[in-house]
């Protein structure tokens, strides 16, 4: 469906009288549908969030849609089959549409306007009669364009309602309401021209809900639930007081010193204020269960002010909002510490795959590449995300820019309507490791789903990054290599990449953003950089493989390996030592494949080093923490990395869950030395190394795209007796599991039909058919 294949129009209410005129747009079609209906589907989009009813029955549910995307290029439409709500004779179809992503705050510093100032809505009808014949009923300035109870409707700053005001003569009266000015009147038709393409993968709404924990007063008297989980969605409440009763819901992840809900935290001076995410309720008179419809907050805690009645547990819930994936993983050990990581994580990743994959679900709740790169590999074992990832990289590949730089966040938060691509934000688009996730997303989908339809979608993006990484290496030197190449280009220097915006290693332990950045700035910037077009140069070769474009094959891992020349010559120093001599320098080395066979002993020792240095701490941060364990297991050091997994110490995974955390955290600290809270409590980055758990721990692995072959290498890690779990494979379920015996090990495995797997242990090299296994093993050989 484009708009060229309807007649539909684009409707909205009238111009708003100035920019803090946020009204939410109602829109009423009356139509007359003239036989009995056989079928009746309905395709409805919206400029904003919106929901859609026929003869007063919601079609929309919970979701938020239409999702974002570079709405400049493309807005979702929803599908709906109304065959048993449409009737025969008068029938009201009514939209309420509120600010979404479209018109409603975004981003780091919480913009509303950025992709327009007016709302809208779009509606095609498809009937067929009973007697064969047809109908269409469309979007038109016949219908009706007013006001309702929903006042304001931001996704990020909240709801504000007025139970007062009827919503009868929108919804359901059997005559259209009058043409008064002050309620509804005619609609204007929208002079815009929007692609509309189906939406793709499941949408965002209820998935869950929870319970409350506790409900206590503060010492200001307002009422404090805490519902024991840190998540994303809105609160279903029962409410009861006189009319003209305000009711504030005032939603954190945490709670500030003063017993009341902490508004401040998140603030990052001068891009972020923090960010109160706030809903309001004008009461009745009568009591009612009430949630907001087109606003997401994140939060374990909400604070409620102005109501006159103690609540209990049986008066709310928390509707818990993501995208509706299906689950396909499972993890359990004998660690419960270790199964709480795991949980954490899987709720962080609820939080943030809504309508993009996000940072975080309070602050800017920005699409960031880098998070999502780090992630991508761990989140496929716990559902189903291909069509998610794949949804990602089609907006993405509509936001590169011509040179082949990839914004920072997808989407990428700027429109023609709110002037294009800044100065600024095009210097932010150039960094490594955040713009090979264009190389990244698809590895990720052909290596764990054997999608070569989303490599192909996404090959041409990804080419075009690593391109730009080459021609910025080639053609564009720091004043460091001028000075030391008298103005001329060494032959290994061609492949250095030392110019531009990088984010680097990002948020090391005891790093600040601002410390992060200047590091990057002033540092490591090159070493990274250089790595990532070597890794990603190759990687594209073996993209370029699945797809039979062997010129292109053969042209990238040139460059890979003349990359990997020039990086060995630049940051491997004579004494053996790695870049600025850091954890991230030798993880990243050893996971790219940086280091000739008779250097990796000394690196993994020398990372071994400093990680005793450290208190037996790690010192990574997002680009490479998802490796951290691999490297070590992988280089005979599992006995480093069980001592990173189980320290219980800052910085470490363990330190969040022992105080309490039910998410993982943007940073290692969580709080300053005071004590007081900072940044997100509730990103994924951090959590990838719940995909150890499953691929070494376990040891489910793919040997082969799409598991066509599956291995099984399960790592025996000291303080641990026993690990399972289950992943999802385009075949099935595949399940592994092992449990120490006394003096045996015994080993359990399921593989799916259509593949086969192959049981790596110690000494142990098994081919295992299609079918269960139980298998046991003397440990003595084993664990030697």
């Amino acid at each position: 469906m484009t708009s060229a294949t309807t007649s539909a129009k684009w409707i909205t209410g009238p111009s708003p009288t100035s920019p803090s005129d946020r009204t939410t747009l109602y829109l009423r079609g009356d139509v007359t549908v003239e036989r009995k209906v056989q079928e009746a589907r309905a395709r409805v989009s919206a400029l904003g969030w919106y929901r859609f009813f026929v003869n007063s029955v919601n079609q929309t549910g919970t979701a938020l849609v239409p999702r974002w995307t570079p709405f400049d290029h493309y807005v979702e439409y929803q599908e709906y089959d109304i065959t048993e709500h449409l009737r025969e004779g008068h029938n009201v179809l009514a939209m309420a549409i509120g600010e979404g992503r479209f018109r409603g705050h975004i981003g780091g510093s919480s913009r509303p306007d950025v992709y327009g100032d007016r709302l809208a809505g779009h509606v095609t009808i498809d009937i067929e009669y009973t007697d064969g014949s047809t109908a269409t009923i469309v979007s038109d300035s016949s219908w009706l364009a007013g006001a309702g109870r929903i006042s304001i409707s931001d996704p990020m700053l909240g709801e504000k309602v007025d139970l007062r005001v009827s919503d009868d003569n929108w919804l359901s009266a059997t005559t259209p309401p009058p043409n008064d000015p002050g309620r509804f009147g005619p609609v204007e038709i929208f002079p815009t021209q929007r692609n509309l393409i189906p939406e793709e993968g499941g949408r965002v709404e209820k998935v869950d809900t929870l319970r409350p924990l506790s409900i206590t007063r503060t010492p200001a008297g307002t009422q404090l639930v805490d519902f024991g989980q840190n998540a994303a969605g809105v609160v279903r409440i029962h409410l009861q007081g006189k009319a003209g009763t305000v009711v504030t819901l005032t939603h954190s992840e945490l709670v500030a010193a003063n017993g009341s809900v902490d508004i401040d935290y998140l603030a990052l001076p001068p891009v972020a204020k923090g960010i109160v995410q706030a809903d309001r309720v004008i009461l009745d008179g009568t009591p009612t269960w009430w949630q907001p419809w087109f606003t997401i907050h994140g939060f374990r805690y909400v604070e409620i002010d102005g109501l006159p009645n103690t609540l209990t547990a049986d008066d709310l819930e928390y509707v818990v909002l993501s995208t509706n994936l299906a689950p396909t993983g499972t993890f359990q050990c004998s660690d419960e510490r270790l199964n709480k990581l795991y949980e954490n994580t899987k709720w962080s990743m609820r939080s943030n795959f809504t309508d993009t994959p996000t940072d975080c679900p309070t602050r800017e709740r920005s699409g960031w590449t880098g998070d999502i790169q780090a992630f991508a590999a761990t989140a496929t074992t716990y559902a189903n995300v291909s069509e998610y990832l794949r949804r990602y990289l089609r907006n993405l590949a509509v936001e590169q820019l011509p040179d082949g730089r990839i914004p920072p966040f997808i989407p990428a938060e700027t429109s023609s309507f709110s002037g294009g691509l800044s100065k600024a934000f095009t210097i932010l688009s150039s960094s490594a490791g955040w713009g090979d996730v264009s190389v990244q997303l698809p590895t990720v989908l052909h290596q764990y789903y054997d999608d070569t339809t989303s490599v192909e979608l996404a090959y041409p993006a990804a080419k075009r990054w690593v391109d730009h990484l080459e021609h910025r290496a080639a053609h564009k030197r720091s004043i460091r290599r001028r000075l030391r190449a008298r103005g001329a280009a060494l032959e290994n220097e061609k492949y250095i990449v030392d110019t531009g915006f990088n984010w680097g290693e990002w948020l090391r332990p005891g790093e600040s953003f601002i410390a992060s950045v200047a590091d990057s700035a002033l540092r490591s910037g090159p070493v990274i950089a250089t790595a990532y077009l070597e890794h990603s140069a190759r990687q594209l070769a073996t993209l370029a493989t699945a797809l039979d474009r062997e010129n292109d094959a053969k042209h990238y891992r040139q460059l890979a390996d003349r990359t990997r020349k020039a990086w060995r010559a630049a940051f491997i120093h004579p004494d053996g030592r790695i870049g600025m001599n850091r954890q991230d320098d030798y993880v990243r080395a050893l996971a790219f494949g940086l280091l000739q066979a008779d250097e990796k002993a000394a690196a993994v020792e020398r990372l071994v080093d400093l990680i005793e240095e450290a208190g037996d701490h790690l010192g990574t941060g997002f680009l490479s923490t998802p490796w951290l364990l691999f490297v070590l297991t992988d280089n005979g050091r599992a006995d480093v990395a069980a001592r990173l997994l189980l320290q219980t110490t800052t910085p470490s995974w363990l330190s969040q869950v022992e105080r309490g955390a039910t998410t993982t955290w943007e940073t290692w600290e969580g709080y300053t030395q005071k004590g007081k809270a900072h940044a997100s409590h509730n990103h994924y980055a951090y959590g990838a190394v719940t995909g150890f758990l499953i691929e070494r721990l376990v040891g489910i692995s793919p040997a082969e795209p799409g598991f066509r072959t599956i291995n099984i290498r399960p790592t025996l890690l000291p303080g641990l007796t026993h690990a399972e779990a289950t992943v999802g494979t385009p075949f099935g379920s595949a399940q592994a599991g092992w449990r120490i015996d006394g003096d045996d090990l015994d080993v359990n495995v399921t593989v799916p039909e259509g593949t086969t797997a192959r049981l790596l242990i110690g000494p142990i090299d098994r081919h295992l058919t299609p079918g269960e296994h139980q298998l046991q093993y003397p440990i003595t050989p084993i664990s030697s």
